[in-house]
């Protein structure tokens, strides 16, 4: 992994398969998606659309700290639901969490997501500095 960074937090849950939770290189993050895992039990958070955002966004931010970014150096996501029609509950806690901070932003309806999760996010970030 020549000039590449893999980053790892317990404040994030651990990775649930063969990939990292982001890596870093060449000043930026790239986060893996990030579903509503508790990171201390490693159980997954079942709840509303509203309910797993807000878990998801903390794991995110979690994530971006430990590799040297946060969620203000947030250049793009990508949210994926398994319901469009829960799009307006999960948009409202994501401006929630990026306040004034606007990436840009993909959102896919998709038919099934890991352990029955409603939602995940993945992003690009760039390094604080």
């Amino acid at each position: 992994m020549d000039g590449m960074k893999k980053v790892s937090t317990d404040g994030a849950p651990a990775a649930i398969g063969p990939y990292s939770q982001a890596i870093v290189c060449e000043g930026w993050i790239h986060v893996s998606g990030q579903i509503a895992l508790d990171p201390r039990s490693g159980r997954f958070e079942e709840g509303s659309t509203a309910d797993q955002t807000h878990a998801v966004l903390r794991n995110l931010s979690a994530i971006l700290e430990a590799a040297g970014g946060g969620l203000d150096t947030v250049v793009r996501t990508t949210v994926y639901l398994i319901d469009m029609g829960t799009f307006s509950e999960m948009n409202e806690v994501y401006r929630e969490h990026f306040g004034d901070h606007r990436p840009a932003r993909s959102t896919v309806g998709v038919a099934a997501l890991p352990k029955g999760a409603v939602v995940e996010i993945d992003a690009l970030a760039r390094l604080k500095g």
